[in-house]
């Protein structure tokens, strides 16, 4: 069960960029859209994906895990990011760390598994918006075309120089998610704002100075 409680007294790393984020959608005229998703519970999980528990677990998360590289499963408020040949993310609602592990755990049962909660590491940004692509390009080196990096697609990749894990979500117009460290959070929103620029977003604390 979620913690509610322990979620609502935190602070999100980027709760100080909340408004200027927010003001993007509307100065660039829904071009771009910035905002932070905070609190997602992380799990990296590492276990052989042709045993007999990758199935299990999948089946206990109500997902299968990606088994081909640079791809994501999702299935209501969780997904599973591909991280390699036995690893992966599993991504969830806040508070839900304990519930996910112990359905993993249980699903696995005697065989090896490995899972740490690596929630507190890293925030998420959510990049949407029909210019979200270009804005991304200004700082990645990898081809955002669609049919290159389409929905349902994720890399370990470098924004601003900085490391991200990117994922092209699969909804309709629902953009994309940058997972980065929480210590570089504030750098890369910031670097993202800058970018917005060239899409009409202004810095709404510069006007009122």
């Amino acid at each position: 069960m979620a913690d509610t409680a322990l979620t609502a007294r935190r602070r999100s790393p980027l709760a100080a960029a909340a408004d200027r984020m927010a003001a993007t959608t509307r100065s660039s005229g829904g071009a771009v859209r910035l905002a932070e998703v905070p609190f997602l519970t992380q799990l990296n999980l590492r276990l052989d994906a042709k045993s007999p528990a990758a199935f299990a677990v999948g089946l206990a998360l109500g997902l299968q895990l990606p088994l081909e590289p640079g791809t994501v499963v999702r299935a209501g408020d969780r997904a599973a990011v591909w991280l390699g040949p036995d690893e992966w993310l599993v991504v969830g609602g806040p508070g839900t760390q304990r519930d996910l592990e112990n359905r993993i755990r249980s699903a696995a049962g005697d065989e090896h598994v490995s899972v740490t909660d690596v929630s507190a590491q890293r925030t998420t940004l959510l990049v949407g918006g029909p210019r979200a692509r270009d804005l991304l390009s200004h700082g990645c080196p990898l081809d955002l075309h669609p049919r290159a990096f389409g929905p349902g697609r994720s890399a370990q990749t470098t924004l601003a120089r900085t490391h991200v894990l990117l994922v092209a979500r699969d909804e309709p117009g629902a953009g994309f998610w940058v997972l980065v460290r929480s210590s570089f959070a504030g750098y890369l929103a910031d670097w993202l704002l800058d970018a917005a620029v060239e899409y009409g977003w202004s810095d709404p604390a510069r006007r009122q100075g």
